[in-house]
């Protein structure tokens, strides 16, 4: 049967606040693919607001993806986001076991904290437990923080010269996944992205800071490269497309004066991707 590419999200959907599913199932989509999410958690509004509903969706994650595998449902793509416990973890290692064929491209974002600190939802135990998805990742985009985590790197005391980066990409990568890009690195009034591929010169994608760090910048990252990649192109390409698209809808964001935790507005720039 012939069909759109099609691939699974697993992050949790936010009715306000632009993050997770709710901006990598429409940016998906306008990339021609086939989008279908299995939800972690349901919020009103994201955690950076004071009043959110959270609705944590772990017990019935299982019957959920039962439902898919019964329905007999293939996938060219798994990304993974967002997970809230150590027992969501396990589920998504257990996505992999029942949807994950020698052709599914697997990308995994390790979110875990940034700047040196994880997030308040994270615990020691969690960070160790990620590194359960990297055997199962072919594409890994972590921050400097979370590579630091799943390395068990003190933040504080890692050189992050270029040819460091290198070594931590070099030791993330014999954990498995053979495509990694550094995000968010920050010098001035510039971000890099250290891109790296197994048995390739690694590359450095650069731009300039634009305002304030915003909420779900990382997952319309994640969204952009896990749809160009399914779609056939190379990594540099793919890494490149999410950050000239980014630089524009975050442009637009900051003449828009939004509050940070409005996320930013991509649905201007959607029939550019």
């Amino acid at each position: 049967m012939k069909r759109q590419k099609r691939v699974a999200v697993i992050n949790d959907i936010t009715g306000f606040g632009r993050c997770s599913a709710a901006v990598m199932q429409p940016i998906l989509s306008a990339m021609k693919i086939q989008c279908c999410v299995l939800p972690t958690a349901i919020l009103s509004v994201h955690t950076g607001f004071p009043n959110y509903f959270l609705k944590d969706f772990t017990p019935d994650m299982g019957r959920y993806m039962e439902s898919w595998q019964e329905t007999g449902i293939e996938f060219d793509g798994i990304s993974t986001g967002f997970l809230g416990s150590v027992e969501q973890i396990g589920l998504v290692i257990e996505f992999f076991r029942r949807f994950k064929k020698k052709e599914t491209l697997v990308v995994v974002d390790p979110v875990m904290g940034d700047y040196g600190k994880l997030y308040d939802s994270y615990t020691t135990q969690m960070c160790k437990e990620m590194r359960r998805l990297l055997p199962q990742a072919d594409v890994l985009t972590p921050n400097l923080t979370e590579a630091c985590r799943l390395l068990d790197l003190d933040y504080e005391k890692t050189d992050f010269s270029e040819d460091n980066l290198g070594k931590i990409c070099r030791a993330l990568s014999e954990k498995g996944p053979e495509r990694i890009v550094l995000t968010g690195l920050q010098k001035k009034d510039r971000i890099y992205n250290y891109v790296y591929e197994k048995n390739k010169t690694a590359k450095v994608i650069s731009a300039k800071k634009i305002g304030e760090d915003r909420s779900g910048t990382g997952d319309v990252f994640s969204a952009i490269v896990t749809g160009a990649l399914v779609e056939g192109q190379d990594f540099y390409t793919a890494v490149e497309r999410a950050v000239t698209f980014l630089n524009k809808a975050i442009a637009y964001t900051v003449e828009l004066d939004l509050p940070w935790n409005y996320g930013i507005c991509f649905e201007e720039y959607l029939k550019e991707i």
